[in-house]
């Protein structure tokens, strides 16, 4: 006991963040620099040390222009034997460098007029660079160089041999060079006993790791790796120092948010008491049954509700298992103890389709549904704010509409929030924040992106979870097919065939660029395109830039069976409902994430009749873009998907980086360090528990911007 209260002491009196020495501190950093340094997270000199490298170069030895490979980064030496200026789509110098053993371009889109006169024919350069096949044979691009006079006046001409180069995560104006300098700086500045070691060794050896190094000696292996080190463990991210240092990095992730539980747990809520009128008279209604794992949730989500604390708690399920009709039966448990509820989506499109299935449900109840966003005529929008102020609103669904300032509740009890990765920590925490009475909403976030263990157990620690984990009776796996552009014939003839026997389908265009215009401008193309082909199918149209009151029509209209094919972007990707659309054709399915693909691939196989996905892809498929593609016909588990999502994409851009300040690892990588999931649960639980002035130490080391992005 004695030990750990010093410990604790002796972390309260050595802050790790903007108190240490600050960043000013460093040679060559003056306030211009710590500004850029400070975007990054970047205020100490401590805060430097953990700065760590993104990869490293080796630049121990220097191999002959023979020995180069194409895509590989090399140190050469050689003479320059020409030097020019060449024009085509872009002006360039380029300079030919010669040795024993061949020649290479080096090749500058940048460059002075004294930087040409410095590289005059006959100077003898050391070079480092990527090496690429250019139409003239092998060239470097850009590559840094120093005269053989420099490296003369500098040191003996030898190249760096005593350890790898890091090359470190940057921003505008920070150069690889200056990065390493500021390393260099902050290593003299900081000695051994300045970093406390915050995982013991014990506790390293229990997670099955060992190290022979102090956390000082580590973090200086890991920015000047020495030339003896072993680089195939260490480029592949298995440095005993490399993962000793993510398993801190890890546990620093869980600590931060069960650190947002513990306050979320803090936060006065209104009980809201179970209630079973409302709920009796909705399942009697229900055209079908709830499965065993909707009923299982739809308790865990009522027993929340009853407590005096605001409830935060994630549903997940594959797409198609139901989760909307278990957000219904919350908003119900609200409205039957007199309060609003309040469902928030991404899209128009979604919002409406919520709308349909509310009202549909809840008008039977004499409960009132609206519907708010942007889009809307300015009077009715008017009218629908007035009316949720005034509590003539029971259920208000909207999009980000529904935190705008004017927008308010007269009695706000729960928060629905879908497709939860789609928006970010602040305007969740603006809805949550729609009372005025000094007591929070209850918060239920839905998401159709079943959510990785090795997340779950890290990056969502500060939820509690329900997971509805199968589909309803009666429903068909998607048989999912991938085929070349070059025979669009066969398909479209597909489509006309599944029309004519009285089926429905969408088409799908995408693009690999973000401007919704030309993504539009598609969807319109093809569209005209199939209307040619297809003289006797009805067609609709869907995409972003058309009026809320047109979507809601074309939708309408292929809902209702009145059109046979619906042509669309990618915002039908969630929330679409059509039982008797049983084909799916996917343009371009090699530009989309997993994650993205089943969710719409997850718009077919809603009825009992069999369902195909086709995805048309355009040739040469990347060896990535191959990949996907095969795990989608080998799978229709979100899960599954979910899984390999995370291990090709990493957190970031599975759950979008505005989920959370700690989303970006430094060193950790989920899936190459699960082993260490299961240890580090159980460590920073204890450390939790037993040594709160440890924890907050290593939150403020790993994510010191947790407290700002900490959930709503």
């Amino acid at each position: 006991m004695k030990k750990a209260n010093s410990a604790s002491t002796q972390i309260a009196n050595k802050p790790a963040g903007p108190a240490g020495l600050h960043i000013t501190r460093i040679k060559g950093i003056g306030p211009a620099i710590a500004e850029k340094l400070q975007r990054l997270g970047i205020f100490s000199a401590l805060d430097l040390l953990f700065h760590l490298p993104l990869r490293y170069e080796d630049r121990t030895h220097v191999q002959t222009i023979q020995e180069l490979r194409n895509g590989h980064s090399a140190v050469i030496e050689g003479e320059i034997t020409s030097n020019g200026v060449q024009f085509g789509k872009r002006r360039s110098l380029v300079c030919r460098l010669k040795d024993s053993s061949g020649v290479i371009d080096l090749r500058f889109f940048y460059f002075s007029a004294a930087q040409q006169k410095n590289l005059a024919v006959g100077t003898q350069l050391r070079c480092f660079g990527e090496v690429s096949l250019g139409r003239n044979g092998l060239t470097i691009i850009h590559p840094e160089y120093t005269t053989f006079d420099e490296l003369a006046e500098q040191h003996p001409a030898t190249p760096d041999d005593q350890h790898l180069t890091a090359i470190y995560p940057s921003s505008d104006g920070l150069h690889q060079a200056r990065w390493r300098a500021y390393m260099q700086a902050a290593f003299t500045l900081i000695k051994p006993d300045d970093l406390i070691d915050l995982v013991d060794v014990k506790q390293l050896n229990h997670a099955g790791l060992t190290t022979h190094h102090s956390l000082y000696d580590a973090l200086k292996t890991l920015h000047f790796p020495p030339n003896t080190i072993d680089t195939h463990l260490l480029y592949e991210g298995l440095h005993p120092d490399q993962r000793r240092l993510a398993f801190e990095e890890l546990i620093a992730q869980r600590l931060s948010h069960m650190a947002v539980k513990n306050r979320q747990h803090a936060i006065s809520a209104h009980p809201i008491r179970a209630e079973s009128q409302y709920a009796q008279r909705m399942m009697q209604q229900l055209p079908f049954s709830l499965t065993r794992a909707q009923d299982k949730v739809r308790h865990e989500i009522a027993n929340d509700l009853q407590k005096p604390v605001a409830m935060l708690r994630l549903l997940q399920g594959d797409v198609g298992s139901g989760k909307t009709v278990i957000a219904a039966f919350a908003a119900l448990q609200a409205i039957a103890n007199g309060m609003q509820a309040a469902i928030m989506a991404p899209t128009e499109i979604l919002a409406e389709q919520h709308a349909l299935a509310m009202t549909a449900w809840f008008e039977p109840l004499q409960i009132s549904v609206a519907l708010l966003v942007s889009k809307m005529p300015a009077p009715a929008k008017a009218s629908v704010i007035q009316r949720a102020a005034n509590g003539d609103v029971q259920l208000l669904i909207g999009t980000h509409a529904l935190i705008q300032e004017e927008v308010h509740f007269n009695n706000l009890g729960l928060a629905i929030i879908d497709e939860q990765h789609r928006f970010g920590v602040e305007q969740r925490r603006l809805l949550s924040m729609k009372r005025d009475d000094g007591y929070a909403v209850h918060q239920l976030v839905m998401t159709a992106t079943p959510i990785p263990r090795t997340l779950a157990m890290t990056f969502y620690a500060d939820l509690e979870y329900s997971v509805i984990d199968e589909l309803p009776p009666g429903r068909t796996p998607v048989q999912t097919v991938a085929i070349a552009n070059n025979k669009r014939e066969e398909v479209i003839k597909r489509v006309e065939q599944a029309c004519t026997d009285g089926r429905q389908v969408y088409w799908v265009c995408t693009l690999v660029e973000e401007s919704e215009v030309l993504q539009c401008q598609a969807a319109e193309t093809t569209a005209d395109e199939l209307a040619l082909c297809l003289p006797n199918v009805k067609i609709g149209l869907v995409h972003g830039r058309l009026k809320a009151e047109q979507k809601q029509q074309v939708m309408r209209a292929f809902k209702g069976a009145d059109l046979q094919l619906l042509v669309a972007t990618t915002v039908i990707e969630v929330g679409v409902d059509v039982p008797n659309a049983s084909l799916m054709i996917i343009e371009n399915p090699e530009r989309l994430g997993l994650a993205q693909l089943h969710q719409l691939r997850g718009r077919v196989g809603r009825g009992s009749v069999a369902s195909h996905c086709v995805m048309l892809y355009q040739r040469p498929l990347s060896k990535r873009g191959q990949q996907r593609l095969d795990i989608m016909r080998q799978t229709n588990d979100g899960f599954v998907l979910a899984e390999q999502d995370l291990k090709m994409r990493g957190p970031g851009e599975v759950l979008g980086t505005r989920q959370s300040g700690a989303m970006s690892l430094r060193l950790a990588d989920l899936e190459r360090d699960s082993d260490l999931i299961t240890p580090v649960v159980e460590l920073a639980d204890e450390i939790s528990r037993q040594n709160p002035a440890k924890a907050a130490a290593l939150v403020q080391r790993w994510c010191p911007d947790a407290e700002k992005f900490s959930r709503a």
